[in-house]
């Protein structure tokens, strides 16, 4: 199945502790359906320290589900995303604007 969310995509979280919050995709699982965003769903993690960090409690982006997050428009809103043909190629559009992503 192709990707509709993509790693460098501005998204917009729909469910969480941080709804209508936005945040560019750092990193994704497809397999999982899961995407790591940055700034949203921070979770803090103790880390031992050792010669190259300092150890503590460090503030780390943790998985966020696929189903949560939305892709913004060129308005700013969320919008779902379909797949059309583009001449020989299938490319990704905005729902709400039809614009080619």
């Amino acid at each position: 199945m192709a990707a509709k969310l993509k790693k460098g995509d501005k998204v917009v979280m729909l469910t969480g502790k941080d709804k209508g919050k936005e945040g560019t995709i750092s990193s994704i699982d497809p397999k999982a359906g899961k995407a790591v965003v940055e700034g949203l769903n921070i979770a803090i993690r103790a880390t031992r320290q050792s010669q190259e960090s300092q150890g503590g409690r460090i503030p780390k982006a943790m998985p966020i589900a696929l189903s949560n997050l939305a892709l913004l428009d060129a308005n700013g809103k969320a919008t779902r995303v379909g797949f059309k043909m583009d001449g020989d190629n299938k490319v990704r559009y905005a729902k709400t604007t039809g614009d080619v992503i």
